[in-house]
């Protein structure tokens, strides 16, 4: 038998040792068993097995130890797994180290188990299958053939070849074992091994199946990613369909504990695939990932390496001045993309968040760790931050700096909005808009108000010592009403008066009430709740005052519950109705002229008592019949009470059932007539007319699309027919219509159905 040597090396440590073939019974390739001297060349070393895990078969109710050993610096531990699963402890399992431990075994627990020696430097996997049969076992001392891990064994006495198949390189070993090299799909099926000895001949038969290979058909690929993605590596493979598949995962060496980490990674695809996601990568998850793919026969793995980038962080402000605003800083990490371009950002107790600030060089490149900053408002107190950008995006902001206000300075900014007017007689009253406290550039903030009559050249210049103020009210007795003047507002606080002034505004001076009454006021009640009043406009002049609209005041002179009220009409609108008002109540009312003097004299008043309040009941014992389109109605008249207003009429209010639009039909007496197309039910109700308005309405009466009318035709003689005419009614008409009908039918009346087909 020839022996090759073979130099074995390991990351870390160096190794040397032989390997020759191994020939073991049912052996489909060869074997080489290598002997090795593992030598620290840097104290460290990965994990090495000196004892792994067997394929193992036992019986329900058996137990189950298993021990794996390795070698390693730093010395491994060890982690269990049952089909890509990791295994902990229960109540019938034991792990412990590198020994595992299963009583009263049963058929759950076979799979395909995992022994992981783990250290910082790598991570190596021991399989093994665990089959736990429901019957008795052949044992492997007794004649015949057994089938482990797809390897034939033959047990003692050895066994002798009577041929060889062709075209198959086949030997028999010395224990008597069957090798077939490169064995295919063809070699399965029964082999029989013939044993012959002086005593006699013995015969065995097995059965040898052939397993497909498993091979990873879509491995992981390499990425290169950004923070906050996420990603999918593939590990994809082809095996022999009655091969169960275990995937394991690990990152960096380290297996990766899919129910720990469930917020980045999972386990995606079933069966043949076994993808894992990474969801929201972080910087952390850079490194190498590898998937071991596990078979009962085979151990395979793929590796992808992930690299993560993202923005810059921990760029800090050092210092600022609180005269110059000078910000200098030093970068952060880069993470694997070098920082291009830098941010500065203020922030104010006046701004919305952090905003972007100009500063000289305008353009902070990544080699740039100093800047002023440029454009900030006197007297606010300001915080900088800084951030740092790259080709990945920009990066978490600096801490903020301390908190500084800058300077005070001469105010720039003027009011805007100057208005005015109205007040009393020798005023003039100013309004403008407040500056806000951001713009006020200093303390002891106020207004200057400049004003000057038209066409005078002197300006009159007054102070308001105020910072929210808005309104200044300047009184001169030599004002005459309705003067105009030109104004400007200004500003100043603690440091002087501020150059800019608003522009001019005309303003008018204050004016006197109206000096006339209105004439010809009159009122009329239209209902129990409406009167109108009505007057004649003003002609008014400066002498007599300005008017700009009316005013209605109304009232009754009922002691118990007096009612005084108030409405005002825009411009020249001589008529107002006044709604809400009280049923048959006399209400007086005079109306006066206002503008922003104040209001003028009243008008005579004048009254008019208010209708009698609608009638109360509605209408009732409402009958109704409908032929082809034509509905007829028919009601009792109303009889109303003494403080009730006198019926005058009805309205008729119908609509379709689906639609919200209501058709009114006015009539004088208690009945009408209306044409209506019958697609679908029509509700109708009705309700008086009074002079005090609407009454109540009717209960709403439903017409069916369909309504049936009907008439006395002939009469009926038997019972039967009595019957069918009674059944089919309940069938077609309404249950008003039943009450209405059905005594007929019992007093042996024939009925014949109109729109509808008579009864045979």
């Amino acid at each position: 038998m020839e022996t090759r040597p073979v130099r074995c090396f390991h990351t870390g440590s160096a190794a040397l040792g032989s390997c020759q073939p191994r020939h073991g019974a049912g052996n489909l390739d060869n074997q080489l068993t290598c002997h090795t001297v593992a030598l620290s060349l840097f104290g460290t070393a990965p994990p090495e097995w000196e004892q792994k895990i067997q394929d193992t078969y036992l019986s329900i109710y058996d137990s189950l130890f298993w021990e794996c050993k390795a070698q390693g610096k730093p010395r491994p531990w060890y982690t269990w797994l049952k089909n890509g699963e990791r295994l902990g402890a229960e109540e019938r399992i034991q792990v412990e180290n590198g020994t595992l431990t299963i009583t009263m075994l049963n058929v759950s627990d076979s799979g395909v188990y995992q022994c992981a020696a783990e250290n910082k430097h790598h991570t190596i996997y021991a399989n093994a299958e665990l089959r736990v049969l429901a019957f008795l076992a052949l044992s492997p001392a007794s004649p015949g053939w057994a089938l482990t891990m797809g390897r034939l064994r033959a047990a003692p006495p050895a066994c002798t070849l009577p041929q060889l198949c062709s075209g198959k390189v086949v030997f028999v070993l010395e224990d008597g074992s069957l090798k077939i090299q490169n064995a295919s799909r063809s070699d399965a099926g029964p082999y029989t091994c013939v044993a012959t000895n002086p005593f006699g001949v013995a015969r065995s038969t097995g059965g040898l199946v052939v397993k497909e290979r498993t091979i990873i058909t879509e491995p992981p690929s390499p990425m290169d990613v950004t923070v906050g993605e996420s990603i999918v590596l593939t590990c994809q493979v082809s095996h022999d369909p009655s091969m169960e598949v275990a995937f394991v995962w690990s990152f960096n060496g380290h297996i990766i504990d899919l129910k720990k980490d469930a917020a980045h990674f999972e386990r995606i695809g079933g069966g043949s695939v076994g993808d894992l996601m990474i969801r929201n990568i972080q910087l952390s998850h850079s490194g190498r990932y590898l998937c071991a793919v596990t078979t009962a026969l085979e151990n395979l793995s793929a590796v992808a390496e992930i690299i993560v980038r993202g923005p810059p962080e921990e760029v800090r402000v050092e210092h600022i001045s609180s005269t110059t605003s000078q910000l200098s800083w030093r970068p952060g990490s880069d993470n694997n993309s070098p920082i291009q371009i830098f941010t500065i950002q203020a922030r104010t107790p006046f701004s919305v968040g952090w905003q972007a600030v100009s500063t000289v060089p305008e353009i902070l490149n990544g080699q740039t760790y100093n800047a002023t900053v440029v454009g900030l408002i006197p007297w606010v107190e300001y915080e900088f931050r800084v951030l740092a950008g790259n080709s990945i995006g920009i990066g978490e902001p600096s801490k903020a700096s301390e908190l500084l206000r800058t300077k005070a300075s001469v105010p720039i900014v003027a009011p805007t909005n100057i208005q005015g007017g109205g007040g009393s007689r020798s005023e003039l009253v100013v309004t403008w808009e407040p500056i806000p406290e951001e713009l006020q550039s200093g303390g002891e903030f106020g207004y200057l108000v400049m004003l000057r009559p038209v066409g005078s050249a002197i300006w009159t210049k007054e102070r308001v010592p105020s910072v929210e103020a808005s309104r200044f009210v300047y009184r001169n007795e030599s004002i005459t009403p309705l003067s105009p003047f030109e104004v400007k507002v200004g500003v100043y606080n603690s440091e002087g008066e501020g150059a800019a002034l608003s522009t001019v505004s005309i303003v008018y001076s204050g004016e006197d009430e109206p000096q006339l009454a209105p004439r010809g006021t009159s009122a009329q009640s239209f209902s129990a709740s409406e009167m109108e009043v009505s007057w004649t406009a003003i002609a008014w002049n400066r002498i007599t005052g300005r008017v700009l609209g009316y005013e209605v005041l109304y009232w009754t002179d009922d002691s118990r519950e007096p009612m005084i009220g108030k409405v005002r009409v825009h411009g020249n609108i001589t008529t107002k109705t006044i709604m809400g008002l009280k049923a048959n109540t006399i209400y007086f009312a005079s109306v006066r002229a206002y503008n922003t003097g104040g209001t003028g004299p009243s008008s005579p008043p004048v009254n008019v008592t208010t209708k009698k309040s609608p009638p109360s009941q509605p209408p009732a014992n409402i009958a109704w019949k409908l032929t082809n389109s034509k509905l007829c109605l028919n009601w009792e008249h109303v009889k109303t009470m003494e403080n009730e207003s006198e019926v005058l009429g009805y309205k008729i209010l119908y609509r379709q059932n689906r639609q919200s639009k209501t058709h009114i039909l006015e009539t004088n007496n208690t009945s009408a007539e209306l044409l209506v197309p019958f697609e679908e039910d029509y509700l109708i109700e009705i309700r008086t007319v009074s002079d005090g308005g609407d009454g109540s309405s009717s209960e709403e009466i439903r017409i069916p699309k369909m309504s049936i009318s009907v008439f006395i035709y002939k009469a009926v003689t038997t019972d039967g027919e009595r019957s069918r005419i009674r059944s089919w009614l309940m069938q077609h008409l309404s249950s008003e219509q039943l009450c209405l009908l059905l005594p007929n039918v019992a007093e042996k009346r024939w009925l014949e159905v109109e729109t509808l087909t008579e009864p045979n």
